[in-house]
């Protein structure tokens, strides 16, 4: 049986590496320096929460979670669509604050759901979404 833990884990990791694949996907859009360095800053602490969640998983003897591929496909064809219609620094933050407010909501969801999960494993997915709560604020600077 697969505990609450490796659940928690799972999604926190997925989340994380969905987040990196979007943030790739339009830094190269962005033309403000500033909120391309956001962008760049946090990627680098999705990674470092993601790294976190492999050594959890690693502890516990379990495999990291990769996003759903049709989760990812529709993300990036989303993505694309969008900045098709308006390629803009708005927009691109427009776009990243969506996915900071259905992470903050997923992963809440998830930490109730989880609600056996390890204190170490909750612990990260809080400090998860504290991350993306201030990302949303920081990216309401440029709407």
């Amino acid at each position: 049986m697969i505990s609450d833990t490796t659940y928690l884990l799972k999604e926190c990791n997925a989340g994380c590496r969905m987040a990196t694949n979007s943030l790739e996907q339009v830094i190269p859009h962005v033309e403000d320096q500033k909120l391309c360095d956001l962008l760049h800053k946090y990627d680098l602490k999705h990674r470092e929460i993601k790294e976190g969640c492999d050594v959890l998983l690693g502890k516990i003897g379990e495999e990291k979670n990769e996003p759903h591929p049709l989760a990812r496909a529709f993300a990036w064809m989303g993505t694309e669509m969008k900045l098709s219609f308006r390629d803009d620094d708005s927009a691109v933050a427009g776009m990243m604050m969506d996915g900071c407010s259905v992470g903050i909501k997923s992963l809440s969801r998830y930490l109730n759901q989880y609600s056996e999960a390890s204190q170490e494993s909750r612990d990260l997915a809080r400090k998860l979404i504290r991350m993306e709560e201030d990302f949303l604020v920081e990216l309401g600077h440029y709407i």
